[in-house]
């Protein structure tokens, strides 16, 4: 009995170590950009190392919002992941609407092609794209990138909104047709809202990946008021820091850091719940 109770207490004590090391390992480089970013730029390289700074200061945030082009990156990228993630809901909830309520010749080869579309890594087709982005003359514009995104967006948002199409009953639609609701009413006002979680799901991801991608951004953006976000931190360099034309400005790389990952944590910790109710569904249902 007692080897019985010493096995539970060192299984517990592993599952509690365990998941300190994954708080840690997940939390500590947010705290360290923190502690860096507040960090006087003299102080970021003191010996011995200080977890946090004797002296507090904004210095860098004030750095970075003093900076046009980070500012401007900041519209760019709040432009073409917005734009990225309402066009792949409009047009992915319309096909999964269609590819989950509708029996038709061809239905299962086109979910497999659109699937199919998520299972190349952006670098294989970076060079089709590249092609396609100039004829098109979209070369160094934001349509480049709302353009290439939506490739890959969108056949997971079809994919997602498609399982809680299929799991919705066939009485709703019946029950609306024999009111006189036209199809479309009908997906718009019975079938959406009751699709919501997987909307929210689909949609925060797509905007997620729209905001953090970089590297076609780099690819296909040249002119500096054009970059993204992610684009644009490259610009804190040697060069252009406040201090010294040789040193990496690690005090506004961290803040600017910080204010690029905030928003989508708040976006998260906003909608954790559907979030987590989309993907349960998405993944039981079928």
């Amino acid at each position: 009995m007692s080897r019985s109770r010493s096995w539970k207490v060192i299984t517990k004590l592993l599952f509690y170590l365990l998941v300190a090391v994954i708080i840690v390992y997940t939390v500590f480089p947010f705290y360290w950009a923190l502690r860096s970013a507040i960090t006087p730029t003299g102080e970021l390289f003191s010996t011995p190392v200080s977890y946090w700074p004797s002296r507090p200061t904004l210095e860098h945030f004030r750095a970075i919002f003093s900076n046009d082009l980070f500012l401007r990156a900041i519209l760019n990228s709040t432009i073409v992941a917005g734009s990225v993630t309402i066009i792949s809901l409009a047009i992915g909830s319309l096909a999964a609407y269609a590819l989950g309520r509708f029996k038709f010749r061809g239905r299962t080869p086109v979910m497999y092609i659109i699937l199919s579309m998520t299972v190349f890594p952006q670098i294989a087709v970076l060079s089709a794209l590249f092609q396609l982005v100039n004829f098109l003359h979209l070369f160094d514009t934001l349509g480049a990138l709302i353009l290439t995104y939506l490739i890959f967006t969108l056949p997971f948002t079809v994919w997602v909104l498609i399982t809680f199409f299929r799991s919705m009953p066939q009485e709703l639609e019946q029950a609306a047709y024999v009111d006189g609701a036209t199809p479309f009413q009908t997906f718009r006002l019975v079938l959406l809202p009751l699709a919501a979680p997987g909307i929210v799901t689909s949609g925060l991801l797509a905007f997620i990946a729209a905001w953090n991608e970089f590297l076609y951004a780099l690819s296909f953006i040249q002119t500096p008021q054009k970059r993204t976000i992610t684009f644009a931190l490259q610009a804190f360099t040697p060069e252009n820091a406040a201090t010294s034309n040789f040193a990496v400005p690690w005090g506004q790389i961290m803040a600017a850091t910080l204010v690029v990952t905030l928003p989508l944590i708040v976006l998260t910790l906003i909608f954790q719940r559907r979030i987590i109710a989309g993907l349960t569904a998405g993944s039981i249902k079928g």
